[in-house]
């Protein structure tokens, strides 16, 4: 039942296309040849299409968004419904609410010249990402091996990743945003650029302390600036060894579906679980597998 709803409610979702379409057309005849579609960060206009470009693009893109959405929120819950599916339904609800309203205000500006209004949804925007990313962690951790009153009896070692070079290389980025956030006139959008400015700063954070692995008595435990990001027992552990990681795969969490990357090097230990493949970043991959034998009992 709970998966015809979330269904139904991807279907729903697609109720924006024609939002979009009906924002054009019922002013179609009013509407200059040449429209102002693209503007720069005090709202003024800086790009011009024609009324059919402006339409196509328009609708098109919301086209493009939908098809993406509909294909990941299908995949995700393609083996059940959790509290991620419907937190990450929510986040393309609201990604498409914008695309409305920011529609809406290009036709408005066209008619009227009034201002495109987007200070809400350009805050309430980094805050659902942020609050989606914490979701999923959440939701995909599984139980904890060990409380803090079990902890000494079960830790057999623990080992630490961290990858301060990259946490060196996002420093620039940071900077540059903060510069640009601070050229900014458009308070929403200052306040936007500063809470992914945050975000960038747990990352340099996450990335300099970099990730902490607790081999356990009974399994695994990954985490970062003291939060635990996975739990693997024992029990679903069926085979590791020692892989090269190439940087095409990224660096920090990487992974979709049941496959999950914690690295900030070119070294990793493949891990096969019951519930997918972990990869653990290490500069002595051995030490770990060596630590996977102990909890293994090998």
């Amino acid at each position: 039942m709970q998966r015809r709803i979330f269904q139904l409610a991807i279907v729903f979702l697609w109720s924006s296309l024609p939002l979009v379409a009906v924002e054009y057309t019922q002013m179609w005849n009013q509407l200059p040849a040449r429209m102002a579609t693209h503007f720069n960060a005090a709202g003024e206009a800086n790009g011009w299409m024609t009324r059919g470009e402006a339409v196509n693009f328009g609708v098109g893109f919301v086209a493009f968004l939908l098809v993406i959405f509909t294909v990941l929120l299908l995949y995700n819950a393609r083996n059940r419904v959790d509290g991620f599916s419907w937190a990450a339904l929510g986040f393309c609800a609201l990604v498409l609410g914008v695309m409305v309203d920011v529609n809406r205000g290009i036709v408005n500006y066209n008619l009227h010249g009034s201002p495109l209004q987007l200070g809400t949804l350009l805050i309430a925007l980094p805050i659902a990402a942020i609050l989606l990313i914490v979701i999923y962690i959440v939701s995909r951790r599984g139980p904890a091996l060990a409380s803090s009153v079990t902890l000494s009896a079960e830790l057999l070692v623990e080992e630490t990743h961290s990858g301060r070079a990259a946490a060196l290389f996002i420093l620039p980025a940071l900077i540059g945003l903060v510069f640009a956030a601070s050229a900014v006139p458009a308070p929403a959008l200052r306040l936007s650029l500063a809470l992914v400015g945050l975000l960038g700063l747990a990352t340099i954070a996450a990335a300099w302390s970099g990730f902490q692995y607790r081999f356990l008595r009974h399994g695994l435990e990954i985490r970062a600036l003291g939060f635990r990001l996975r739990s693997i027992p024992r029990q679903q552990i069926q085979s590791y060894a020692i892989e090269p990681w190439s940087a095409r795969r990224g660096y920090g969490i990487r992974g979709v579906g049941n496959s999950r990357a914690y690295v900030w090097a070119n070294k990793v230990v493949h891990i096969k679980t019951l519930n997918g493949d972990i990869f653990l970043g290490h500069s002595d991959p051995q030490r770990i597998v060596r630590d996977l034998d102990r909890v293994m009992g090998h």
